[in-house]
């Protein structure tokens, strides 16, 4: 096989974008509720996906944006609690992301902001002798099967990945 035919057989390798973060068991958010400090904490998204508040008892968040668990506080708390609630939602840590193959240090590694495959690989002690660096597959959490990307320092990673970087064949 001729190296234009090779290249032509391997499937096209796709960039990667993030879509707008979404609330998962182990995310920790802080809910403020202006005016009212009783309302207000750190609160754990469990791993039924719920957060458990003073007064209101437990809310569905998993799968929420931080702004839908804002507007769902806000909804319940105007449903017999206060007359015109006002609330934020900010996200203060992310489920952790997981990496496995031809790295060095394989594991489960804590989330941080823009993060790409480049620095996940760094976190994991970096790539072994027999790593691809060419491609990466990463599976997110609501999916079934993993994607293949160009592994260069721009693709990015989100909470609750699991990235796998392949053996490369020579």
């Amino acid at each position: 096989m001729v190296a234009a035919e090779a290249k032509a057989a391997e499937p096209d390798v796709a960039s990667r974008s993030l879509p707008e973060y979404r609330l998962g068991s182990g995310d920790k958010v802080r809910i403020t509720t202006f005016g009212e400090a009783a309302l207000t904490g750190e609160f754990l998204v469990s791993g039924t996906g719920k957060v458990s508040l003073p007064l209101v008892g437990e809310l569905p968040a998993l799968g929420l944006t931080a702004r839908e668990l804002q507007a769902s506080v806000e909804t319940t708390l105007k449903e017999g609690y206060l007359r015109e609630p006002r609330v934020s939602v900010e996200i203060l840590s992310y489920r952790p992301f997981y990496i496995l193959g031809e790295v060095k240090s394989p594991g489960t590694y804590p989330f941080t902001s823009d993060l790409t495959v480049v620095k996940a690989v760094a976190t994991a002690g970096g790539f072994t002798d027999r790593a691809n660096m060419k491609k990466v597959f990463i599976k997110r959490p609501d999916s079934e099967e993993e994607e293949r990307y160009s592994l260069d320092a721009n693709t990015p990673v989100a909470p609750g990945d699991t990235i796998r970087i392949a053996e490369r064949f020579f």
